[in-house]
């Protein structure tokens, strides 16, 4: 069943508010990264290199969860339970430099390494919860 984020939480993406992703390890321990986020619609964004480890996870097992903590309140924050719904080279090198904009204030993704390939996740939210 899917949710959209509220409208009360939707600022949290335009701030430099940084989301701890949860993915499923092979063994079903779970592995959690800080990540730049964004919306699309209402599905969140994320962008990362193909073949870390978060990517292996999601590829594996699409469910993931997110938590956004408001940079100006930390006692407010969302958390989002969803799947992956789409995974695409597509666009994800200007994906990285906007985010990098938002999050660094710079044009151009400065930490990339060569051959990298970048990547974009969508997650379909199934399941909010917000405090604050």
């Amino acid at each position: 069943m899917s949710q959209v984020i509220p409208d009360k939480y939707r600022d949290l993406f335009s701030k430099r508010a940084f989301a701890n992703l949860g993915t499923l390890m092979p063994d079903g321990r779970p592995q959690v990264t800080p990540v730049w986020v964004d919306l699309d619609g209402d599905y969140i964004i994320f962008n990362s290199a193909k073949g870390r480890q978060k990517d292996k996870n999601v590829r594996r097992d699409p469910r993931v969860s997110l938590s956004i903590i408001d940079p100006d309140n930390p006692y407010r924050h969302l958390e989002i339970r969803g799947r992956v719904a789409e995974i695409t080279e597509h666009g994800a090198n200007e994906n990285i430099d906007k985010l990098a904009k938002k999050y660094l204030g710079v044009d151009k993704y400065p930490y990339g390494q060569p051959g990298e390939v970048r990547v974009v996740y969508k997650v379909q939210p199934e399941h909010t919860v917000g405090m604050g």
